[in-house]
């Protein structure tokens, strides 16, 4: 299929690259156009200088950038993605953004005659480069069988969990959980530590148990050595709680833990941790 893919940051990059070689026809766009030259020369296919050129043709446009205004800049405008698009063709939203643009953004689509899916992931800048990605898409059912196929290419798990919004809502209760698994995570090895006991040992033990957690078996080694550079950072993290959270004023839900790591998160970011990733939580423990 012809293809485009706007954004290539350390998820985008590597995810465009999956298409490109699984046979498809990919043309990108980034803001930093250095960083369209780089994907070109290491996986092939075109760049463009604009989300509306790199849109023109496609049968499907992916997007993955920073956050709801960012995907507003790529999204509409004379230069932006919808007015490029032909009709028929789908948008695919890749950002990790609030349930209210994904809605709004599936509005606008389809009153040109295309299509959107809401399509967050998880699994990191590893689960990325692997092509192992959970994706959890909100949309119209036929519209996401038009997509689904292309998603594969970089999936793990691919669900569709309802009408649009609902893949971005699906997010929220992943950046949720992971909240208080890190936190807790941060507790018990900081515990350890104090009570005089090999952490190492006590995570070889406990991760074969019912603690057992994929933070515990993928970050917890690291976070005793102290190494927070995998990833996800902590600036992004708090823009997720923070849409989380806001989501929550509106529907109701509680959400006590999250609402303290969000404040243990700020804690890191106003120690210089901001661009540490996730799991730099246990360093306002020590």
């Amino acid at each position: 299929m012809k293809l485009a893919f706007l954004g290539l940051g350390v998820m985008g990059f590597p995810m465009a690259g999956h298409l490109q070689k699984a046979g498809h026809s990919v043309t990108v766009y980034n803001r930093n156009a250095e960083k369209s030259a780089k994907w070109v020369a290491t996986h092939g296919g075109a760049s463009a200088a604009t989300p509306r050129e790199a849109a023109a043709g496609a049968d499907i446009v992916l997007m993955c950038v920073g956050n709801d205004n960012d995907v507003r800049s790529v999204v509409y405008g004379n230069d932006g993605a919808l007015a490029g698009m032909k009709a028929g063709a789908v948008l695919v939203d890749h950002t990790t953004a609030s349930a209210a643009l994904a809605r709004e953004l599936d509005a606008a689509a389809k009153a040109q005659g295309k299509g959107f899916i809401d399509a967050p992931v998880s699994g990191g800048q590893a689960g990325a480069e692997n092509g192992k990605l959970g994706i959890m898409c909100g949309g119209d059912l036929a519209t996401f069988d038009q997509v689904k196929d292309v998603l594969n290419v970089y999936a793990k798990a691919l669900v569709r969990i309802g009408d649009a919004g609902a893949g971005q809502l699906t997010k929220m209760v992943n950046q949720i959980c992971i909240a208080g698994l890190v936190q807790a995570l941060s507790e018990g090895l900081a515990f350890a530590q104090k009570a005089g006991v090999d952490p190492k040992l006590v995570l070889d033990v406990i991760s074969k148990g019912a603690a057992q957690s994929w933070q515990m078996e993928n970050r917890g080694n690291t976070m005793v050595d102290g190494k927070f550079d995998f990833g996800f950072a902590v600036d992004w993290m708090r823009k997720d709680l923070g849409i989380c959270l806001d989501e929550a004023k509106r529907n109701g839900a509680r959400l006590p833990v999250t609402a303290l790591v969000d404040q243990f998160y700020a804690d890191v970011q106003q120690a210089g941790g901001g661009r540490l990733d996730t799991s730099s939580l246990i360093k306002r423990l020590g």
